[in-house]
């Protein structure tokens, strides 16, 4: 039996154009947070919206092809970069925000400063000013670095982004309450089981509900008909791919990575 490899580009794009048939629009996180900036008593312009975010990890060629299949269906989406050569491509920026995407900074400064808050403020302040040479940057985003003790967003508890002009943090600036969140996190969208950090408050109420997917044709079957307002979809382009082998190789380093989430759990826990 021929069964359709999930993960691919021509499942990311069904998956797109099965969201806009059922008449959602996607808009870049960071123009979410605009408007609430200036119009902070009134009700947001959409009534069925998609924020759609990608966090660039690793293989960012990846992310100028998915960047390219949303900018031929009319889609902007939100893409965070971190500071390491397999992610922070400028050229591939630079072509990603020339098609209208949104470029956000995908900060880990906890990890890589080992903890220390004024080191880690001090690289954050110049990696932001560095990526705000490619876009006018106003929302950022944590790096989860599961295998570091550090949480990324720790770094707020004695600093505020605010400062820095940066509008919105979706782990701090999302109402998860309002908001339905999917994650490709451990390369399923219920990975949320074995994720470390991203993670949000309302999942195990989601869980009750019965709004768990785990393959994509799951959603493109299913969320459509559940008639939310507002969602978020966080992609890893690198999971993406119509290359085989690329695509038995991230399979496999994904299956791995899993199993030490688990274990990390299972030692905090």
């Amino acid at each position: 039996m021929n069964v359709e490899r999930d993960f691919t580009i021509v499942k990311y794009k069904a998956l797109l154009q099965s969201l806009q048939q059922a008449g959602y629009i996607f808009v870049p996180f960071g123009e979410v947070c605009h408007w609430r900036h200036e119009h902070p008593q009134e009700a947001l312009p959409w009534n069925k919206y998609i924020m759609l975010r990608h966090d660039v990890d690793l293989r960012a060629a990846n992310s100028l092809t998915t960047a390219e299949v949303e900018h031929g269906l009319g889609i902007r989406a939100s893409y965070y970069f971190r500071v390491i050569p397999e992610s922070n491509r400028p050229d591939i920026i630079r072509a990603i925000a020339a098609m209208g995407h949104e470029i956000g900074y995908h900060y880990e400064d906890m990890a890589l400063a080992q903890g220390d808050t004024q080191q880690a403020l001090a690289h954050f302040e110049q990696w932001l000013t560095y990526f705000r040479r490619f876009y006018p940057v106003k929302t950022i985003c944590m790096h989860g670095a599961p295998t570091s003790r550090y949480d990324g967003r720790d770094l707020w508890k004695t600093a505020d982004y605010h400062q820095y002009g940066i509008l919105g943090e979706p782990y701090f600036d999302i109402d998860f309450r309002e908001v339905f969140y999917l994650t490709d996190t451990g390369r399923r969208w219920d990975g949320f089981r074995v994720s470390v950090r991203d993670k949000v408050s309302e999942q195990d109420r989601w869980c009750r509900e019965g709004k768990v997917f785990h393959t994509t044709d799951d959603i493109i079957a299913r969320l459509p008909g559940m008639n939310l307002p507002a969602v978020m979809i966080t992609t890893h382009p690198q999971r993406w791919t119509d290359h085989r082998g690329l695509w038995v190789r991230e399979l496999m380093t994904q299956t791995c990575k899993n199993l030490i989430k688990r274990i990390l759990l299972w030692a905090e826990g």
